[in-house]
């Protein structure tokens, strides 16, 4: 019997994450990955007035840049349904992340080591407004340069918070990060509203 994918099905907990980072770190590339329904991305084309605003010394063969937000979709086990929320990576966007993250059970911080210094943003604002977030290291060149433990005192990250290897390509890797996020999540509630995830499985 196939399983039963419908958001209103009974028993269903809806969870909200929020997946932030730099420009051109993955957010977008993570939340097709992984959803379930064809994602809802507001992308537009990079323009000749991007240039001076928007650094594409690491992605020059990026066209596109989210202008609002990105959305997907994924179950996990038959309790749980996560709706998945990328922010836009630019500066002149941050405006719009006090209302992405309303409600949001916990947040992704996607990370390029050669633009390290572009994730401080994201990690000041879920610190700032106390959630839960796991830090992924996205797969780039030279991303295997530095361990866990570096990118940890690098960010200047609480000690609780994770920090994890993805490949934003891949599937299995980002479904291993969200599992995290929202095991890392329960461990921070005082009260535990929503079952632990089952193991995914495909």
């Amino acid at each position: 019997m196939p399983a039963d994918h419908r958001p209103d099905r009974p028993g269903l907990i809806p969870l909200k994450i929020v997946i932030a980072g730099g420009f051109g770190v993955g957010k977008t590339t993570l939340v097709r990955s992984v959803s379930e329904i064809a994602p809802l991305s507001t992308e537009e084309a990079l323009t000749v007035a991007s240039v001076g605003v928007d650094d594409l010394g690491a992605v020059p063969d990026k066209t596109t840049t989210t202008v609002a937000l990105d959305f997907g979709r994924i179950s996990i086990g038959d309790s749980l349904m996560l709706y998945l929320f990328g922010t836009p990576g630019q500066d002149r966007f941050w405006f719009m992340w006090d209302e992405l993250v309303r409600g949001a059970v916990g947040g992704i911080v996607l990370v390029d080591l050669r633009r390290i210094q572009d994730s401080f943003a994201a990690v000041d604002f879920f610190e700032g407004r106390d959630v839960p977030f796991v830090v992924a290291v996205n797969t780039f060149p030279g991303s295997d340069r530095f361990g866990p433990a570096a990118v940890h005192d690098a960010l200047r990250l609480r000690t609780d918070v994770p920090v994890v290897r993805m490949d934003a390509r891949e599937p299995s890797s980002c479904l291993a990060t969200i599992v995290r996020l929202v095991e890392h999540a329960l461990d921070r509630s005082n009260v535990v509203r929503f079952p632990r995830p089952v193991p995914f499985s495909n």
